[in-house]
């Protein structure tokens, strides 16, 4: 399977614009909030049986359930019925929010990666995880309850390829649409033939190979 990704300049419109601002910080959001609560239960659980610190703890019921992806979906559909702004973007977009909570927690339990850090306003970026069909009409692109967005396509998608994902992202120039494509060909692997040749780069010489060849510094003066 090969993988690549595409950058493309978006020109959205100013009402265009201000929905992606308004997704980006909700997503912001949701992430430290269930990054808040992970943390919670995990420093609720480092206190002894029988003690506790003079200055706060952590105050969870024992048998408090660890926050997963699961839950914390599941919390976030609740939450929407409470307030209405988390009804705004794509439900996607919030899941997969959540999803990269997840995975960064999976990543830290098993790979010993350090914990994660709440989100700062300039992290500017959200996910279609998946889409029913390909967006991409001409110079347009249509986002999921956003519609058509005008895309700068400085390159054509390449034949073979299917759009798996998209990612929304802000920069100081504006923002970019990054498609992610794949095929389902095989790439084969490149046995080793020839003569192999080991490679050292020196001072006094440019490089000196394994068969005993010195070849000279260039110069250009």
């Amino acid at each position: 399977m090969l993988t690549l990704t595409y950058e493309y300049k978006l020109d959205p419109t100013t009402e265009q614009a201000s929905i992606f601002d308004n997704w980006l910080e909700t997503c912001r959001k949701v992430y430290n909030y269930a990054l808040r609560e992970r943390k919670d239960w995990v420093n609720s659980r480092k206190s002894a049986i029988n003690a506790c610190s003079i200055k706060q703890e952590y105050i969870l019921p024992a048998d408090e359930p660890r926050p997963t992806y699961a839950r914390q979906c599941k919390a976030l559909a609740a939450a929407k019925k409470v307030m209405p702004n988390l009804c705004i973007p794509h439900t996607h977009v919030l899941q997969q929010a959540l999803r990269q909570l997840e995975a960064a927690f999976v990543a830290m339990w098993e790979r010993g990666h350090g914990i994660s850090t709440f989100q700062e306003a300039d992290v500017a970026l959200f996910v279609y995880p998946q889409l029913n069909q390909n967006p991409v009409r001409g110079s347009m692109i249509r986002l999921p309850k956003i519609g058509l967005v005008k895309m700068r396509l400085s390159r054509p998608i390449p034949d073979g390829f299917e759009l798996k994902q998209i990612r929304i992202v802000k920069r100081a120039s504006g923002f970019y649409a990054m498609l992610c494509l794949q095929s389902e060909e095989i790439i084969p692997e490149l046995l080793p033939s020839g003569h192999p040749v080991g490679i050292d780069l020196g001072l006094s010489h440019f490089l000196a190979t394994s068969d005993g060849e010195l070849v000279a510094r260039p110069r250009f003066f």
